[in-house]
């Protein structure tokens, strides 16, 4: 969303669009791995034991499936455009990056549906959590914006 401010910048947070929170996912992944050893307990007592090696190792593999789920569900990027600097925050994982580019020497590129900005000395690629159609629209917004 695009929040005005009263000299004419703006600021905007793009987020990954998750359809489950972190919190709901692990008690997801906390019944599979219920049901994954209560199943392989079964065969193990019925007297194939060797099942049960398999499911730890299933259970195994489900954790590190919502660890690396879990690190990047909140990754974020935030684009603020005030007083003539145009400033870009990267959350990706548990990595914070932030950029401070003039905005009146900022390049605005839209090429094979990535869009970057850059001032000569660097070039950020911006929107990654956007679809083709919303990344257009918001490149536009952006080279309006800038242009001002």
């Amino acid at each position: 969303m695009s929040t005005p401010s009263l000299d004419g910048g703006f600021s905007l947070t793009l987020k990954r669009n998750c359809s489950i929170s972190p919190g709901g996912l692990a008690c997801v992944f906390g019944a599979l791995a219920v049901a994954v050893l209560a199943i392989g307990v079964g065969f193990a007592i019925a007297g194939a034991w060797l099942i049960l090696p398999f499911a730890g190792l299933e259970v195994l593999l489900l954790a590190g499936a919502f660890v690396l789920q879990a690190r990047h569900a909140t990754d974020y990027e935030r684009i603020e455009l005030d007083g003539g600097r145009l400033s870009v925050e990267v959350g990706d994982g548990p990595s914070v990056a932030r950029y401070e580019l003039d905005a009146r020497q900022a390049r605005l590129g839209l090429e094979q549906g990535r869009v970057t900005v850059g001032d000569g000395r660097r070039e950020l690629e911006v929107g990654r959590h956007l679809d083709a159609e919303t990344r257009a629209a918001f490149a536009a917004e952006l080279r309006r914006r800038l242009s001002l």
